[in-house]
């Protein structure tokens, strides 16, 4: 068996507590726990599915040019490559639980449906990804979390599936969706925009412009919050920040340390403190 991979983290400050753990589960992740009074997410992207309940207080974001929300009593689902922001929409900010969860799990048809409404209310399926929380916490229990994954699957699909009548084509969004693939491909080592420009047959200024137009995000943030998920990823495998920092493409630690508190609220050590079973 896999060993549970484990990570509790508790920062010093009392206005943020965040633990990640990465369970032994097919198809999830990540497991992301988090309390934030202030803390506000720049745009960014993942690279899996933000399956995401909140616990106390809301969350306002925006996704795909609109304003949304997420009240105690919605299941708000991200897609992936999608940009999105996130701020607390109350005084006392938000407590939230997040499954990042992979391509098996929803695939690529999804996208489009998702993005036309993230925003869930069904108390069956709020209630079922909480129970599942907490069985992913439980060293032992993967077999009933895979069985209630199996479900919540079943039931975000019946969600997503009657909006596929509409058209699940996805745009060409040609110049663009190259100079992702490119970024996709160069994380670690990096590109230059003149030397994107050149391998995509574009000027770099109408790179750009069309990348930002097609996908809501500039090309440099899309990168770096590319890089800063595979530094979350390669934390949790046990890689200490100096070498992850290198791994996942970033000058040095202290580059990958701004970029990544920016983004997920704490510092990679902070985030990194792991207390592993197996």
């Amino acid at each position: 068996m896999r060993a549970f991979s484990v990570l509790y983290v508790l920062c010093v400050t009392p206005r943020q507590e965040i633990s990640a753990w990465r369970p032994p589960v097919a198809g999830v992740v990540e497991v992301f726990h988090a309390h934030f009074t202030e803390h506000v997410y720049p745009m960014h992207v993942h690279d899996a599915w933000t399956l995401l309940i909140v616990d106390d207080g809301a969350v306002r974001y925006d996704l795909d040019r609109y304003e949304r929300g997420t009240p105690s009593d919605t299941v708000s689902l991200l897609p992936p490559q999608v940009p999105h922001n996130g701020s607390p929409a109350t005084p006392h900010g938000f407590r939230k639980r997040v499954l990042y969860l992979d391509m098996t799990q929803l695939d690529e048809r999804f996208i489009g449906p998702a993005v036309d409404g993230p925003d869930l209310t069904d108390p069956i399926l709020r209630r079922r990804v909480g129970q599942l929380h907490t069985v992913l916490a439980n060293q032992g229990d993967e077999f009933e979390a895979e069985s209630r994954l199996a479900l919540i699957g079943d039931r975000l699909r019946e969600h997503l599936r009657p909006r596929l009548v509409f058209g699940s084509g996805r745009p060409d969004r040609g110049i663009a969706q190259s100079l992702r693939d490119l970024l996709d491909e160069r994380l670690r080592e990096g590109i230059t925009l003149e030397e994107a420009a050149r391998l995509v047959h574009a000027h770099p200024a109408h790179l750009v412009r069309a990348f930002s137009g097609a996908f809501r995000i500039a090309p440099h943030q899309y990168m770096m919050s590319r890089r800063v998920d595979l530094a979350r990823h390669l934390l949790l495998d046990g890689q200490p920040p100096g070498e992850v920092a290198t791994a996942a493409g970033f000058y040095d630690q202290s580059h990958l340390t701004r970029h990544f508190k920016r983004v997920v609220g704490t510092t990679p050590g902070r985030y990194a403190r792991t207390g592993a079973a197996s």
